[in-house]
């Protein structure tokens, strides 16, 4: 019978009793109730558990009062010790290190947390990426969706939408660690269905990871270990206002008719050609060139989903008595969506959104987003078992935090019961949100906004009903993507000034906690420049003066891939003309950059450059982390502010100098020495502090710092 033991090494910082919670056991019990069973004290912090009967399982170690480690599976007798690494035998105790009066560097001496360290996802840094356009590993996944599809000067396919995929991203985990990120967030992994997929907000199954992303070495659950190996968590993206336009696999099924029976006017059947659509524009991948394969669709599509793969035999439209396939025949048929005629057990019946519904509460949390973009029900109870049951396993395999999409397209309190039910199943768990605005967002507060408060992101971080009074209730526990700060950058750093900066910062008190909303300068949907719409354009030191603002402010930084680099600066974020492809957009394949030939020199970029060290001081300081902002002030070229942790003991005085250099002078601190994490210079404070900023870099002045951390760049020095 087999047995498997297995050995926990308290932190420092942990309750002295520990619990080992476990499921998916293998030939044993299924699971534990949490926070588990308690693993016997071994001595000299070490904690052992036995299972009988058991070879393998997954597991999270945890004190009983809120500190615990990140997803475990272990499949053989081991040892996880207090930095967060398995042994297969016990590890000899650790050296403790020479202190010396020489000065070393920061980075040789300082501690870097491990998973099992990191419960506040504060610490964090975040590096966003389109998993499909990133690096690609296994080019025998790749795929052309059937629409936008880019052909070279021969006619030839070039650029397959889902290029990269996990087993590119495993390749390249140690780039993204050796710039300094701690989290990646990756763009929804569930199985898509629609004509242009890719990016995968359009999903199908939830249930089950895209099979255009995975290889057999490299699936979802190797990724996720490969990353937490790496000391890196995984952010996964989640949909729950929408599902793609054929319904969901197994659960609800939309009314369409096969698109492999879709002849374009002018055509004939079988005569399609379209790159790697050759005949019709079913899915070249399968042998039945159907695009779904959902049980529940009416017996005849199914039974054409089995043959004639060519889409030429006739077929009856069921609602018209048509017969096709008939060239021109009403593509609304294949590709479109009777409102009316939707299950409302899943989906919403009221049309579609347009104009004035944008900023209307009502319409934009009740009709469809668009065509491939169905609104479900979310308030029906066969809707949130499906959807919070789906997500629970992907943080059962390790999953670390989730990203929201489309927030503000779905009732506030109807949300957080699926933020919380996630919650519930994880404690610890760290969710955000999307809701885009284009402008400070807030709502019914005034600042010009012409939408409600209740479809504004402060709401969704506040518990309370009154939308002119934000402290009317307390923290929701669900923090936002920081469009409101996002939105300053297209008059202020894009500009090269800081003026205007600090009056949006003044603002902070809306936000349940303002110290946890994700803060940016770019994303896949949009960029700082001309409404939105362009990656940012301007000069490369406004862009490092955004991201010193950015890591020094309060707030979880986020780098959109490419950025590092200023990866296709200046092209539109999403596709834009008629005949745009996605290499001529912001999400175009980023992995020529990544290759063996190519990654000197993309790491050696003076931005990359500068947001790895960006990175290795934010880490260092506790203040920057985790400390709201006072003694705020900006005057266009300068901006100065203090970051006061007083759980840590971590404080820090910030100044800020875009375009030019700037002297910075800050009363009312505490007295004692200052050192600055840049320069290394060092100040005494009698309550007063006064140093210059070399232009488009800045002074972080730590209370009893270490001094300087990291080498001297273009921006900062």
């Amino acid at each position: 019978m087999p047995n498997l033991t297995i050995h926990f090494e308290r932190p420092a910082t942990w309750a002295e009793t520990i619990y080992i919670h476990y499921w998916n056991a293998q030939h044993g019990s299924a699971a534990s109730t949490w926070p588990g069973i308690r693993m016997e004290a071994q001595g000299n912090n070490w904690y052992r558990c036995q299972f009988v009967g058991v070879n393998a399982l997954h597991c999270v170690f945890n004190d009983g009062h809120g500190k615990q480690t990140a997803d475990q599976f272990r499949s053989s007798n081991g040892w996880y010790d207090a930095n967060g690494q398995w042994s297969a035998t016990k590890p000899a105790p650790r050296k403790p290190i020479a202190h010396s009066s020489t000065p070393v560097s920061r980075s040789v001496v300082s501690h870097s947390p491990s998973l099992a360290e990191r419960a506040d996802f504060r610490e964090e840094t975040i590096y966003f990426l389109l998993t499909t356009r990133f690096y690609d590993g296994d080019p025998t996944n790749n795929f052309f969706c059937r629409d936008r599809i880019e052909f070279n000067s021969a006619g030839q396919p070039v650029d397959p939408h889902w290029r990269g995929d996990f087993k590119g991203l495993i390749q390249r985990l140690d780039y993204i660690r050796d710039l300094g990120f701690t989290a990646i967030w990756i763009t929804p992994p569930v199985e898509n269905r629609s004509g242009l997929d890719y990016h995968g907000y359009h999903a199908y199954d939830w249930t089950r990871i895209d099979p255009r992303l995975e290889s057999p070495d490299a699936t979802y659950q190797h990724l996720i270990d490969a990353a937490h190996a790496r000391g890196i968590k995984i952010i996964q993206d989640v949909v729950v206002n929408h599902s793609c336009q054929y319904g969901i696999r197994g659960q609800v099924h939309i009314d369409h008719l096969p698109i492999k029976y879709y002849v374009p006017h002018g055509s004939e059947p079988g005569r399609v050609n379209h790159g790697p659509y050759q005949g019709n524009l079913g899915n070249y991948a399968w042998e039945n060139r159907d695009d779904i394969d959902n049980p529940l669709a009416p017996a005849w599509y199914q039974e054409r989903h089995s043959r004639d793969p060519e889409g030429i035999e006739p077929l009856i439209d069921p609602k018209t008595g048509e017969t096709i396939p008939k060239a021109g025949y009403n593509p609304g048929r294949f590709f479109g969506v009777d409102a009316q005629m939707l299950d409302p057990n899943w989906y919403h019946q009221d049309g579609f959104i347009c104009g004035g519904d944008w900023e209307s509460t009502n319409p934009l949390q009740q009709k469809h987003l668009a065509g491939d973009c169905i609104d479900l029900a979310t308030e029906r109870p066969n809707v949130k078992e499906y959807l919070i049951n789906a997500i629970n396993r992907y943080l059962d395999m390790g999953v670390d935090a989730l990203r929201i999409d489309t927030v503000k397209h779905v009732e506030r309190d109807n949300l957080l019961e699926y933020v919380n039910a996630w919650k519930t199943h994880k404690p610890g768990l760290f969710v955000f949100g999307e809701n885009l605005v284009k402008g400070y967002g807030w709502g019914d507060l005034g600042g010009g906004d012409n939408g409600p408060s209740q479809i504004r992101p402060w709401w969704y971080t506040r518990l309370g009903d009154d939308p002119r009074n934000p402290e009317s209730g307390g923290d929701s526990g669900f923090p936002q993507l920081d469009f409101g700060l996002f939105s300053t950058f297209r008059d202020t750093v894009s500009k090269g000034t800081y003026a205007g900066t600090a009056h949006i910062l003044g603002m902070d008190w809306i936000y349940g906690d303002v110290t946890q909303l994700v803060t940016f300068l770019q994303n896949h949907d949009v960029g700082p420049d001309n409404d939105f719409k362009y990656r940012f354009k301007g000069e490369q030191w406004m862009a490092a003066a955004a991201y010193n603002l950015i890591w020094t402010a309060r707030g979880i930084p986020c780098l959109y891939y490419g950025e590092e680099i200023e990866f296709m600066k200046g092209a539109p974020q999403d596709i834009e003309g008629e005949r745009d492809t996605l290499s001529q957009t912001g999400r175009a394949y980023f992995g020529d950059h990544l290759s063996d030939d190519t990654i000197a020199t993309t790491q050696a970029h003076p931005l990359y450059r500068h947001i790895q060290r960006l990175n290795l001081i934010r880490r260092a300081i506790p203040a920057l982390q985790k400390a709201q902002m006072t003694h705020l002030a900006e005057w266009g070229s300068g901006m100065r502010f203090v970051r006061d942790h007083a759980a840590s003991g971590s404080f820090a005085v910030v100044g800020l100098a875009i375009g030019s250099a700037q002297q910075i002078a800050i009363d009312g601190i505490p007295a004692g020495i200052y050192r600055d994490a840049v320069t290394g210079a060092e100040l005494h404070s009698d309550g007063h502090l006064s140093f210059s900023v070399k232009a488009n870099s800045a002074g972080i002045y730590v209370f009893n710092g270490p001094g300087k951390i990291g080498d001297d760049g273009v921006y900062l020095r």
